[in-house]
């Protein structure tokens, strides 16, 4: 990490150091403090400071436009110049890029020169006082809490030889809190993302911790099958993050996804869920209340969702899914020229609304007469792109439902499911609210789901996992 010069003036150096026809350079500075914390102890925390410095070198070649894209996490002034030949070679060496487009134009932003965004211990005055309380109730009722909290900020200024100097700071914080018996032999999680630790409410995720438990004294064997079940708004999300991560236009436009159909091409447009009640909306949107994430593109590298080209271009709110219709991809300039679609980047957050959707994960179990209430998903991955099936596991927290009621906790399972197929299927849902998916909320943690009913969820075999 550089001590001696700001981010800002790293992003000058390399633009005066280039030699290419177009340069871009995107410095993340990260700050984190955590706590760890087991068998109702604080046990470890820390604070830690990195840097990250991209250069996306753009060289023409008489043919189109090459790119070379290197990044670094140590470097002083001597090495910029080197970083800086070093993605002009990789350029030359990759030949014409796919993606080329002009570099996004643009001027200063009104922050440019403020100092990245900071973060301490104090982050935790608030939530660490609520675990001790946690703790000590835990352990009167002989159960055992186990945890991570994080808070940290990122800070990324992004320059260019077009003019563009962009900052946006974004604040990130999250718990997550595993509650076992005494004996072990019992397990529930939960947990709960917040750009400010002081809105996690411990008090009432212990309390949940503790009806979980409570409700898996009693263990039912079940075999694998399909089954009425209920995804709260965190199993929710561990899927359609996934089904958004999967909607790269060009993917859809080549016939290799779920989006589209071989030798017909993205489906933008047409009625991916087929349903008059209960149509879902997927959106994302820079400035959704709670879940604000940065407004401009930053691409550290082209893949078939993004492009370096594109870095700086503004995000606005997106629907990808509207009343059921498939409304728009992750498109880059290349593939919305592909698929005669708008530019929509992707957007660091998530949500799911449901017309005629209402009330909690509790309601919607309470409607069940015979049927799981299933918490948690883990080791999620795909199993056929073109109907986005999904296998995974089920994890801490698979709960038997009879006449409405928990009566007790089932064994784990593997299950298969398509979260778009689940769209087409569910019979409710509830209303939408923020969450934090446990298999993928530490790198994508702003989303907001309602809980679903599906009436025939299919668990393909059962698992040992605990």
């Amino acid at each position: 990490m550089t001590g001696e010069l700001s981010p800002q003036e790293i992003v000058e150096r390399i633009l005066e150091h280039s030699r290419a026809d177009g340069t871009v350079v995107l410095v993340d500075e990260h700050i984190s403090t955590n706590v760890r914390f087991a068998n109702n102890t604080l046990t470890t925390n820390g604070l830690m400071r990195s840097r990250s410095i991209t250069v996306v070198a753009t060289i023409g070649t008489g043919t189109g436009t090459a790119a070379g894209v290197l990044a670094r996490s140590a470097v002083s002034a001597e090495t910029l110049e080197p970083l800086v030949r070093a993605a002009e070679a990789a350029a030359v060496a990759n030949g014409d890029a796919d993606d080329a487009a002009p570099l996004v134009a643009g001027d200063a932003a009104a922050d440019w020169a403020e100092p990245p965004g900071e973060t301490s211990e104090q982050a935790f005055n608030t939530i660490a006082p609520d675990l001790g309380q946690a703790f000590s109730r835990a352990t009167a009722e002989e159960r055992m809490l186990y945890g991570y909290v994080e808070h940290a900020v990122t800070t990324t200024y992004v320059g260019s030889s077009t003019g563009l100097r962009l900052r946006h700071e974004l604040p990130t914080g999250h718990i997550g809190i595993t509650g076992k018996s005494a004996d072990l032999a019992r397990s529930a999680w939960v947990g709960q993302s917040a750009s400010d630790l002081s809105q996690v409410d411990i008090a009432t995720l212990d309390a949940e911790l503790e009806r979980r438990l409570g409700w898996a004294r009693r263990s039912v064997d079940l075999d694998a099958g399909t089954y009425d079940l209920v995804l709260p708004p965190t199993a929710v999300a561990d899927l359609l993050i996934y089904a958004y991560w999967s909607m790269a236009a060009r993917d859809a436009h080549e016939g290799r996804s779920v989006y589209g159909r071989p030798g017909e091409g993205a489906l933008i447009g047409e009625q991916l869920i087929d349903r008059s009640q209960l149509a879902p909306t997927l959106w994302s949107d820079p400035a959704a209340p709670a879940l604000s994430a940065a407004p401009h593109h930053f691409a550290r590298s082209s893949h078939t969702a993004q492009s370096v080209f594109d870095t700086g271009m503004p995000l606005n709110r997106t629907e990808w899914i509207r009343q059921g219709q498939l409304t728009a991809l992750l498109q880059t300039r290349e593939t919305a020229d592909l698929t005669n679609q708008p530019v929509t980047p992707p957007i660091d957050n998530l949500v799911l609304d449901v017309h005629g959707g209402h009330g909690t994960t509790d309601d919607l179990v309470s409607n069940v007469n015979d049927g799981l209430l299933l918490t948690c998903l883990w080791y999620i991955r795909a199993v056929d792109p073109q109907t986005l099936l999904l296998t995974g596991l089920t994890r801490d927290g698979v709960y038997v439902v009879r006449d409405g009621e928990i009566v007790g906790a089932a064994n784990n399972f593997r299950f298969n499911e398509s979260p778009i197929s689940l769209l087409n299927r569910f019979s409710a849902a509830g209303s939408t609210v923020p969450c934090f998916s446990r298999e993928w909320g530490d790198y994508f943690p702003r989303t907001a789901m309602p809980p679903l009913r599906v009436p025939d969820f299919r668990m393909s075999s059962v698992s040992a996992a605990t």
